[in-house]
């Protein structure tokens, strides 16, 4: 009696238990977590074992806590009990209510019955499949989880690896930076031409000497350079530096005056082949010769030149596009009776750096072509609204004003030429006489005027063929602007150059018995 009272409240319990605290499968089916979930495990023999268990141990503890019922004594253990009428009978009220609290009582007893069991796998395989979807889910999260935690650890090995590389890198660079650079030791080597151009600094002019086989590292000559504080007097041009040089050898040679090559000064009125005096018998240098004496490099029996013939055959070549003659003016100069003098002018006055270890040709064509930029920069190819005269003739009446003029005259004698060449009157002046001559001076004899040629503009009316020296860019200005004045005449009365200008022929002639006077025109000849 005891055990089944024990048994029926313990089973009242549970069932309580589980009505308030019942789990609700559908929710945790709906339920999304991204945490491996592990499916609950239900094992029903082990519920048996477990439930018995539990009544075992309950049983003597209920025993000691149930009261006997009121009006009823304690029966002695081993006594019979009492029966009623009902009882004996077997049948009435009494049997019927206790059947059916006999009934109960079964049912609320430690082991369960068929019935239960049957149910409780009936439930087991309802939830089976909510808990198979969750499986998968979460089997298939662990999987992504997975594949992320492999990704990350590719992309940190990545990083660790490119962060490595650098480290490597920078510690090359490191050790490269303060370990002393690579440099000759000696002996030097051939010269060789180096370009400083405009601008350069240490940085750059150590590269190109690098470039050119002369220093073994560009670090070398420019620590070198950082301590020689002449480098910043350096000038644009060309130098002849021997190759395999240690790096302090190569920058005292740079700063050496004797290493500057294809530096070229051109005059104002300079030609380009050599003139000879007739007064003094001296010769005067032509741009050509100039160009030979600047083109050496080396001394002694190593010195390297170009010659004067072999610029002057080069300046006579057919090829003008060759020897850098502008577009402006390359007609007119393809059509120069004598093409040994068809660069005449196009080289200007002024100082000029050219690559002395190039070819005749290609040292005139730089020279011809800087010239041409640097006579284009005063507004050459613009000019002539006013004098009429295009490009390549402005560029010989910018000659003749070099030759007849002082700088403080040159743009009243370009008035000059413009009015004269306006009323067709020859220009008749003694420098295109003179051009022709291989002896020269200041006068000119009558043969000398009398004499035709292609240049002497008192045989012809016009300007002569070529410019007939290279002109200075003032006078070239001069031409472009002319001063304004109706001059037609104009001579030079005496050595200190005064020259009076007037639009007068009686007035000029009065004005060159003033320089027969001063002996100006006197002739060597």
């Amino acid at each position: 009696m005891t055990d089944r009272w024990a048994r029926a409240e313990e089973r009242f319990r549970q069932r309580e238990a589980e009505r308030r605290y019942r789990r609700n499968d559908q929710a945790w089916e709906d339920y999304d977590d991204d945490t491996t979930v592990i499916p609950r495990y239900t094992d029903e023999d082990h519920d048996e074992v477990l439930e018995a268990e539990r009544s075992r141990r309950a049983a003597p503890q209920r025993a000691e806590r149930v009261e006997p019922r009121r009006g009823r004594p304690q029966r002695a253990e081993g006594a019979e009990p009492r029966r009623s009428r009902g009882d004996e009978s077997g049948g009435g009220r009494s049997g019927a209510a206790s059947a059916r609290s006999g009934r109960t009582r079964s049912e609320r007893g430690g082991s369960r019955t068929d019935e239960e069991r049957a149910e409780s796998r009936s439930e087991r395989r309802r939830s089976a499949p909510s808990r198979g979807r969750r499986s998968r889910v979460a089997s298939r999260k662990a999987a992504e989880r997975k594949k992320r935690r492999r990704n990350l650890w590719l992309i940190g090995a990545l990083f660790v690896a490119l962060f490595a590389g650098a480290a490597v890198f920078a510690g090359m660079k490191v050790v490269k930076m303060f370990g002393a650079p690579e440099d000759f030791a000696g002996p030097v080597g051939p010269l060789v031409v180096v370009q400083v151009h405009p601008g350069d600094t240490s940085n750059q002019i150590a590269e190109e000497m690098h470039k050119k086989g002369i220093v073994a590292s560009s670090e070398a000559f420019f620590q070198a350079a950082m301590r020689n504080s002449n480098m910043n007097s350096v000038q644009p041009g060309y130098y002849a530096i021997p190759s395999h040089s240690p790096s302090t050898q190569a920058v005292t040679a740079l700063l050496g005056k004797s290493s500057r090559v294809g530096n070229l000064v051109v005059s104002e009125g300079r030609q380009l082949h050599d003139q000879q005096d007739v007064n003094t018998g001296s010769r005067k240098d032509g741009i050509y010769r100039k160009i030979a004496d600047a083109s050496c490099v080396g001394t002694g029996t190593n010195q390297k030149c170009i010659t004067y013939d072999q610029l002057d055959a080069a300046g006579a070549g057919a090829d003008l596009t060759a020897l850098g003659v502008p577009s402006w003016a390359e007609q007119r100069v393809r059509d120069v009776p004598d093409r040994g003098r068809q660069l005449e002018g196009l080289i200007a006055a002024g100082t000029w750096d050219f690559d002395p270890s190039g070819t005749p040709e290609q040292i005139l064509k730089q020279l011809v072509s800087a010239s041409a930029r640097s006579y284009e920069s005063t507004g050459l190819l613009q000019s002539g609204a006013e004098t009429k005269l295009n490009p390549y003739q402005a560029l010989i009446a910018a000659s003749l004003v070099e030759r007849e003029a002082l700088p403080q005259d040159m743009g009243k004698v370009a008035r000059v030429i413009v009015n004269r060449l306006a009323d067709n009157q020859p220009l008749q002046f003694d420098s295109t006489v003179n051009y022709a001559l291989d002896r020269t001076e200041v006068a000119t004899t009558d043969a000398d005027r009398a004499k035709r040629t292609p240049w002497n503009t008192y045989a012809m009316p016009g300007l002569p063929a070529t410019p007939i020296s290279a002109p200075s860019l003032n006078a070239l200005r001069a031409v472009e602007n002319p001063e304004p004045g109706t001059w037609l005449y104009f001579v030079t009365v005496d050595k200190q150059g005064t020259t009076l200008f007037t639009e007068s022929y009686s007035e000029h002639l009065r004005n060159i018995e003033k320089a027969r006077q001063s002996g100006i025109l006197d002739s060597g000849r």
